[in-house]
């Protein structure tokens, strides 16, 4: 209730005091949730302005996109090579189905790579025109903050421009984190991974999450020999065990090599490739060593310490239930808060960020029951608790019916 009177009292405020600012909101970071709370803010009435680097499939310091991680280089790109990598065991059931085909199946990696390209793109130009048609005004630059209500954008031919706002919200999203080790810059994380210039015959995938199962699914499933080593005995931690199980057994019927419980030590270019060396005295030469070992916040170039803006151990922004941080008139939503790390829970953030500082309607972002998926193949989803969760937050008994069964369709083709 305290919130909510403070929340209150803000937004009755005289438009005289407005009159002193050039914007009522700056978002810095124009992907899913800066977006999201862009759009919805402006369609409350409020004047909105928000920057975001220039466009490129990687992501670096100096570039990005606007639409994001996920519209550029997260799910929407995986999604799209997840499905043309599933056409290949597609087409060789197809032949138990009486479709005759070539004893050979040619693929084309570059033809994928550009259609790849040419929706992303599409994409960013949709999420552009969205920002338009509710009237905000977007720059391109990179934004600091450099006062609790003052922004700074150095737009690309170096000029810069400063803007007061009301609120400030930072949504900058997050990067793939490299692991400290030895060679550590002979591998690549899923940002080139989405933009190979050729497909590996040979790919060592480290990590055991999301990023790591996918692509080792995707890499396999156009052909490629793939082993994935991660620290844990089973994948994708935090996921139900009994699922986490179906999913190795999954990734190895399909020919990928699983390496529990095992750290990559040291990288070495070869003149034969890359030499992948393990805590377990394992060498073994590859084309590709994709680091999928987690993500790190977006914040270290934003200028949040110097104007008071609290961060924690990783560099992710504290803020409160409300997405405020510990300057009042600054606030953050998305991966770059750590808090929930999927684009739907962005949207969530910044559609709650816009009812409470701007409708009138103080919102809290609700992390209970979040559905999330694993673009695996086959791919797997989830909602609710896991049977591990349930168990530790149950006061009594907890009832778990499972099934499994193959598929009609595969009683056919001879796949399990």
């Amino acid at each position: 209730m305290a919130r909510k009177m403070l929340v209150d009292e803000e937004m009755n405020q005289t438009n005289q005091e407005e009159a002193y600012y050039d914007f009522d909101l700056f978002v810095i970071g124009a992907g899913s949730g800066g977006v999201r709370a862009a759009r919805f803010s402006a369609n409350y009435g409020a004047k909105v302005g928000i920057c975001e680097l220039p466009f490129h499939p990687i992501s670096s310091e100096v570039i990005g996109g606007v639409g994001g991680t996920c519209v550029i280089r997260g799910c929407v790109p995986k999604k799209i090579l997840v499905y043309g990598a599933a056409f290949g065991s597609e087409l060789e059931d197809a032949r138990n189905y009486g479709w005759e085909l070539n004893e050979k199946l040619d693929f084309n990696w570059k033809k994928l790579l550009h259609k790849k390209t040419d929706e992303i793109i599409r994409l960013n130009g949709i999420y552009k025109r969205l920002l338009s048609n509710a009237g905000v005004k977007l720059f391109e630059g990179e934004g600091k903050i450099v006062g609790p209500n003052e922004v700074e954008v150095t737009q690309l031919d170096g000029t810069k421009l400063s803007y007061s706002a009301k609120h400030i919200l930072i949504a900058t999203g997050s990067r793939a984190h490299r692991p400290p080790i030895p060679g550590q810059g002979l591998g690549i994380t899923s940002d080139e991974a989405l933009s190979l210039e050729d497909l590996p015959k040979h790919a060592v995938v480290f990590g055991g999450g999301y990023i790591a199962v996918e692509f080792a699914s995707i890499w396999r499933g156009l052909g490629a020999n793939v082993d994935l080593f991660f620290r844990k005995e089973l994948p994708l931690r935090g996921f139900d065990d009994e699922m986490r199980a179906v999913v190795a057994r999954n990734l190895e019927g399909r020919g990928i090599n699983l390496h529990p419980q095992t750290n990559l030590t040291e990288l070495i270019k070869t003149d034969n490739g890359i030499k992948v060396t393990t805590d377990h005295g394992e060498e073994l030469i590859a084309d590709v060593v994709l680091f999928a070992t987690g993500r790190l916040p977006n914040s270290k170039r934003l200028n949040l310490e110097a104007v008071g803006v609290e961060l924690d151990n990783t560099g992710a922004v504290k803020v409160d239930e409300y997405s405020r941080t510990s300057i009042p008139s600054i606030w953050a939503v998305g991966d770059v808060t750590n808090r929930m790390n999927l684009t739907p829970v962005a949207l969530m953030e910044g559609t709650c960020f816009a009812k409470t500082v701007f409708g009138k309607e103080p919102s809290k972002p609700d992390y209970s029951h979040v559905p999330c998926a694993v673009f695996s193949i086959p791919p797997l989803s989830v909602v609710g608790l896991s049977e591990e969760q349930a168990i530790e937050q149950a006061n009594g008994d907890v009832l778990v019916f499972t099934s499994t069964f193959n598929p009609m369709k595969n009683t056919v083709s001879g796949c399990t």
